[in-house]
């Protein structure tokens, strides 16, 4: 049984049908499935991309960093969020940043989350990395190398790793198990390049399913789920 995750939440999959914005019901759900592995001693780290509000890349008309800072912002907003839905459902939580944020979250330090989770609490990353051009995806695998969690889970809006695009291609193969070489080498959308890499230098194993799979959380931890194993 796996003691600490890194557990990546897709914005857009947080938003449910409405692709934008948050779905109450779908995050209940989620803090639910969090709740139960928490309750089995696992530490969960969480990181949620932004994707339900501001994806910078696709804005061609302000300058990129802007961009990237508005993304980290509404990773802040999806973080502080999901973290009170958490609560909601009675789980204790602090939100880290790479940047002083107000009185909103805690500067991020391995030291403060260590001792958030010897408080029982979950930790949210927010923020990515506090600088641009570099992704969720990347902010994900630094957080989980630095915290030594022992796996990814990667929750997607996709149920694993294709070798092609299954919304462009019918007929798109998926992975049941995949090394993180052959995703670097093939550049298997699995997270963006520079994250993969970086999950191969650091051995970093990832569990990739898709979030809108009834208990799909749960599932994973316990090894019985549907999506995309990656090996290291």
């Amino acid at each position: 049984m796996m003691k600490r995750v890194l557990l990546k939440l897709s914005g857009e999959a947080l938003a449910g049908e409405k692709k934008t914005g948050f779905d109450e019901a779908t995050t209940i759900r989620v803090a639910n499935q969090i709740k139960a592995i928490a309750e089995e001693g696992i530490q969960v780290g969480i990181v949620i991309g932004g994707g339900n509000f501001w994806r910078g890349r696709t804005s061609e008309t302000i300058d990129r960093n802007k961009a990237d800072q508005i993304g980290m912002l509404a990773t802040v907003m999806n973080c502080i969020y999901v973290s009170d839905i958490c609560r909601y459902v009675g789980l204790k939580t602090e939100v880290f940043t790479p940047f002083t944020c107000g009185a909103f979250t805690t500067l991020y330090s391995k030291d403060a989350v260590e001792e958030s989770f010897a408080k029982g609490k979950l930790a949210f990353f927010a923020g990515g990395t506090g600088h641009p051009y570099f992704s969720t995806d990347t902010a994900t695998v630094l957080r989980a190398v630095e915290i030594e969690a022992d796996a990814i889970l990667l929750a997607k809006a996709v149920d694993g790793i294709y070798d092609s695009d299954p919304k462009v291609n019918p007929n798109a193969v998926k992975y049941e198990e995949v090394s993180i070489e052959e995703v670097v080498a093939k550049k298997l959308a699995a997270m963006d390049l520079t994250a993969s890499i970086m999950c191969m230098e650091q051995k970093m194993p990832m569990l990739v399913f898709a979030l809108e799979e009834e208990n799909s959380i749960v599932n994973t931890v316990h090894g019985n789920f549907s999506g995309t194993r990656v090996t290291v």
